[in-house]
C-alpha cells in the first residue's frame, strides 16, 4: 500500500464517557497491510501512547480485521484502550458488515473479539495474564519510592506492585528512569479499595515504552483482575485508574480470558496527508 495516500486518523478517547478524559488513541483504518516502519513513524508523529492501525480481513470473514498497535517508540504485542478505540471508528463510521455482529481483530495476541455491551460501551475479549509473585528487582521499588509493599510480581508483561492504599498510588512520582532500567514492558502500581463505587485502584508507568504513564490500560486490567481475584474473592469489577485523565476499565475473568468493558468517545478526525 502506497503510504503516501492520504488516509483518515481519528482520535478517539477510550474507557470514557465524555472527551479530554481516559486514555487517546489515534485509529488508521487501511486499505490493506502498511509498512512497519512508516506505521511507527506516524505513531511518533501523532505523539499518543498508542496508534492503532487496522484493515480487513475478508479471506478470515467479514468482519475480521488485523490489528496492530504502535506507542511513539515501539510495536506493542497487547493493548486494550487502541483496541477500544478501534471498534468504536469501526462501528460509529458503519465499516463493518453487521453493525451487532462482533468484531474479530487478528493481533500479535491472537484474536480478540470485540462485542456490542449491554447498556452501551463496548465489550473486549482478552487473554487473562496471570501475576506470580517475585522478588522485585534491583531498582523497582527506589524508582517508585515504596519502602514496603503488600505485593510484588510479575505477569507476562508487567510488574506489578500492590500497595497499602489508594492514596499511596495517587501520590507516587515515579523515577522514570530507574523505571527504565527494570525491564520489562511497565510496571502498575495498585490498591483496593478504589474510589467509592470502584473494586480497586492503579496506575501504570511505561518509559521502556516511550509513555511514562499510561493514562487508562486495559492490557494491565488482564493482571490486575487475576492478581485482585483471590483476595476480593469475586471474579468481576469496576476499576479506576488514577492517572490526570483517569478513566473506568469493567473486567471479568472468564476461565483464561479477561473480558475488559468502557466506552470511547471520538474527539478528532483529520487525513493523513
Amino acid at each position: 500500500m502506497p503510504v503516501n495516500a492520504p488516509l483518515p486518523v481519528v482520535v478517539v478517547d477510550a474507557f470514557t464517557d465524555r472527551p479530554f478524559a481516559g486514555n487517546p488513541a489515534a485509529v488508521c483504518v487501511l486499505p490493506g497491510p502498511a509498512d512497519p516502519e512508516w506505521m511507527q513513524l506516524v505513531a511518533r508523529e501523532m505523539s499518543l501512547s498508542e496508534t492503532a492501525f487496522v484493515h480487513r480481513d475478508a479471506a478470515a470473514g467479514p468482519d475480521d480485521w488485523r490489528l496492530r498497535w504502535f506507542t511513539p517508540t515501539v510495536e506493542e504485542t497487547l493493548c486494550g484502550h487502541a483496541t477500544l478505540a478501534s471498534a468504536h471508528v469501526i462501528w460509529e463510521e458503519a465499516r463493518a458488515a453487521a453493525p451487532d455482529r462482533p468484531l474479530r481483530f487478528h493481533s500479535k495476541s491472537g484474536l480478540l473479539v470485540a462485542s456490542r455491551a449491554e447498556g452501551g460501551g463496548i465489550e473486549m475479549d482478552f487473554p487473562a495474564t496471570p501475576v506470580e509473585a517475585a522478588a522485585p528487582p534491583a531498582g523497582l521499588l527506589e524508582g517508585l519510592a515504596v519502602p514496603e509493599p503488600r505485593f510484588a510480581g510479575r505477569s507476562r508483561f508487567d510488574w506489578l506492585v500492590e500497595v497499602a492504599s489508594e492514596a499511596d498510588v495517587r501520590a507516587l512520582c515515579p523515577d522514570m528512569r530507574r523505571l527504565a532500567a527494570v525491564g520489562g514492558r511497565g510496571v502498575i502500581v495498585t490498591a483496593a479499595p478504589g474510589p467509592p463505587g470502584h473494586d480497586f485502584v492503579s496506575r501504570f508507568f511505561a518509559p521502556n515504552d516511550g509513555v511514562d504513564e499510561d493514562p487508562v490500560t486495559g492490557s494491565a486490567h488482564c493482571a490486575l483482575a487475576c492478581h485482585w481475584a483471590p483476595r476480593l474473592g469475586r471474579t468481576s469489577f469496576v476499576a479506576f485508574q488514577a492517572s490526570a485523565r483517569g478513566g473506568v476499565v469493567r473486567v471479568r475473568l472468564e476461565g483464561d480470558r479477561a473480558i475488559l468493558g468502557g466506552a470511547a468517545v471520538t474527539v478528532l478526525r483529520g487525513v493523513l496527508a
